[in-house]
C-alpha cells in the first residue's frame, strides 16, 4: 500500500490560485514527478508555441477586413526571404526589401499623422487573432481626433524596427507598429504594440513605447485601444515617445 500511494497524484496546496493565472502553477505531483495531465499539457503548449512562431500571416483575411474598414494597404516584405532568414539574421526582419522600400518610396506621400504597420513577428497567428479587432477600435478614435492615417502596412518576416523604416517613407509623424510576440507556453498568440514618434530607421528600444500581452485572456481589446490611444495623444501633445514618455503622461524628472 506504501507504495501505490506514492504514484497517487497529490493535490496542490496552492490550486486555487490557478483561478487567477494561466501561467504552470500549481501542477500537483505523481511521486517525485509530475502527473500525466499536467506533462501532456506542457507538451501541447510547447507544440503551440512552435506552430505560432512558423506561421504565416492570413494576407487575403486582413486585405479584406481593412478594405472593409475603408483602409488603403500594402503587403510588403522584409530583407528576410523565409523564415529561416528572419530566424537566423534578426537584422534583415528590420530591413524593407529593395521592392518594397521602391513601393513606399514611389508613393509619393504628402504626409500622415499616423502610420500602422501590422508585422508577423514571432507570431502571425497573433496578428491573426487579434489585429482587426483592436484596429476597429483605434480608427474611430483616430477619425474623431481628426488624424490622417497612411496606408496600413502588412509586413511578412517583419521586426519591431520595421515600423521605423515603413513610417519614415511614409513621412508619418507617428508609428504605430501591431507586432506578434515571442510565444509562451501560455501564450502562443500574444499581440504588442509599439509607438514611436518621428519615425527612422536607425532608432533603437529607448525610442518607442511598448504595449504587451494583448489578447482575450491578458490585456483585451478595449483596454489596449484606450491605452494605444492615450499614449498617441501624449505623444503627440509632448513630440517624443520612448523611455520620457510614461502611461501617466509624466516625463522622467
Amino acid at each position: 500500500m506504501s507504495n501505490l500511494k506514492k504514484y497517487i497524484v497529490q493535490p496542490d496546496p496552492w490550486a486555487d490560485l490557478k483561478e487567477y493565472t494561466a501561467a504552470r502553477i500549481a501542477l500537483g505531483r505523481t511521486g517525485t514527478a509530475e502527473p500525466l495531465q499536467a506533462l501532456l499539457q506542457f507538451r501541447l503548449a510547447h507544440a503551440h508555441a512552435r506552430d505560432a512562431v512558423y506561421a504565416v500571416l492570413n494576407q487575403q483575411m486582413l486585405l479584406n477586413e481593412l478594405q472593409a474598414l475603408h483602409c488603403a494597404s500594402f503587403t510588403l516584405q522584409t530583407q528576410a526571404a523565409n523564415r529561416s532568414e528572419y530566424l537566423q539574421y534578426p537584422d534583415k526582419g528590420r530591413r524593407l526589401n529593395a521592392k518594397a522600400h521602391d513601393q513606399l518610396g514611389e508613393f509619393n506621400s504628402t504626409g500622415y499623422d499616423v502610420c500602422v504597420v501590422l508585422a508577423d513577428g514571432l507570431s502571425a497567428t497573433a496578428i491573426n487573432n487579434h489585429a482587426i479587432p483592436v484596429l476597429k477600435l483605434l480608427l474611430p478614435l483616430f477619425n474623431k481626433a481628426s488624424m490622417s492615417v497612411a496606408p496600413v502596412c502588412i509586413v511578412q518576416e517583419g521586426r519591431v524596427a520595421i515600423g521605423d523604416e515603413c513610417g519614415y517613407l511614409l513621412k508619418a509623424k507617428l508609428v504605430v507598429v501591431l507586432i506578434g510576440e515571442r510565444p509562451g507556453l501560455s501564450s502562443p498568440d500574444s499581440l504588442g504594440v509599439y509607438l514611436t514618434w518621428r519615425p527612422a530607421p536607425g532608432l533603437t528600444d529607448e525610442a518607442r513605447n511598448c504595449i504587451s500581452n494583448i489578447r482575450p485572456e491578458g490585456l483585451n481589446y478595449q483596454a489596449a485601444a484606450e491605452k494605444i490611444f492615450f499614449l498617441i495623444n501624449e505623444a503627440f501633445r509632448l513630440q517624443l515617445s520612448g523611455v520620457t514618455l510614461k502611461d501617466n503622461g509624466g516625463l522622467i524628472s
